[in-house]
C-alpha cells in the first residue's frame, strides 16, 4: 500500500472498528493496545490518509466515529457493503464499547474473546433475524452475555429478551442507568424468577472507562 506499511496491529485496529457498531479513537486506543492516545490518533490518521478507514462527526458534543472504507473491509475480508449507522443509537453503542472495556480491566476479559451482536447476526447469515445481547464471552466453560439497557423497552419485549438469556447463557449482565430505575427495578422482580441476572450501574462502567490508560 503507496505511503505507509501495515503491521499485524494496523489489521488488529481495522477488525476491531468492523467488530464493534460504534468505535471512537479511546476504544480504539484501549482495545489495540497502544501506550497512549496521542500514538492511537497518528496511527489513525495515518490510516484514514491511505483510504483506509474514516472518521465521521455525526453529533454535536460527540467525539469522531470510526468505520473502515470499502478497502479497509477488503483487506480484512469482511462483507463489502456500507452499514447504517443509526443516530437515536449512537449513545447506546458507544456504552456497549465502554462496557466491553469495563470486562477487561475488572475481569481480564480479552477483547479477542468477545463476540458482538453485530458478528452474531453475521453468523445468522440470512435466517430470520433474532435478539442477540450488545456482547458475549466465555470463561472457565460456561458463556456469559452482556446487555445495555438505557430506555425501558415494552415489558413483554424486555421479558422476552431476559427469558432468552436464561435459556442460552450461564450468565446474563445488565448495564442499567442507575438502581432507581424503571429497568433496574424490573430486572430485581424478573431475577426472582430467573436467577442468573447481574446487574451493573452506567456509572461503575464510565468510573472504569475513564481510568488512565
Amino acid at each position: 500500500m503507496s505511503g505507509i506499511r501495515l503491521v499485524e496491529r494496523d489489521y488488529l485496529i481495522l477488525q476491531t472498528i468492523d467488530k464493534w457498531r460504534i468505535i471512537t479513537g479511546k476504544h480504539i486506543c484501549n482495545m489495540c493496545g497502544f501506550a497512549g492516545q496521542r500514538s492511537c490518533d497518528r496511527r489513525l490518521r495515518k490510516l484514514s490518509e491511505v483510504g483506509v478507514l474514516c472518521r465521521k462527526k455525526l453529533l454535536y458534543g460527540f467525539p469522531g466515529i470510526y468505520s473502515l472504507t470499502s478497502s479497509g473491509r477488503k483487506l480484512i475480508d469482511v462483507p463489502n457493503r456500507n452499514e447504517q449507522i443509526r443516530l437515536e443509537q449512537i449513545t447506546h453503542d458507544m456504552v456497549v464499547a465502554d462496557t466491553a472495556i469495563y470486562f477487561n480491566r475488572k475481569y481480564g476479559i480479552s477483547f479477542s474473546d468477545m463476540t458482538t451482536e453485530k458478528q452474531l447476526h453475521r453468523q445468522d447469515g440470512f435466517s430470520i433475524r433474532k435478539h442477540r445481547p450488545d456482547f458475549i464471552f466465555k470463561r472457565k466453560g460456561k458463556t456469559f452475555c452482556v446487555e445495555v439497557e438505557l430506555n425501558l423497552k415494552s415489558k413483554g419485549r424486555f421479558s422476552q429478551n431476559i427469558i432468552g438469556n436464561f435459556t442460552d447463557y450461564d450468565s446474563q449482565f445488565w448495564i442499567v442507568p442507575d438502581w432507581n430505575s424503571k429497568i433496574a427495578q424490573f430486572l430485581l422482580c424478573m431475577r426472582e424468577s430467573y436467577p442468573n441476572i447481574k446487574i451493573i450501574e452506567l456509572g461503575e462502567v464510565k468510573n472504569g472507562f475513564n481510568e488512565t490508560v
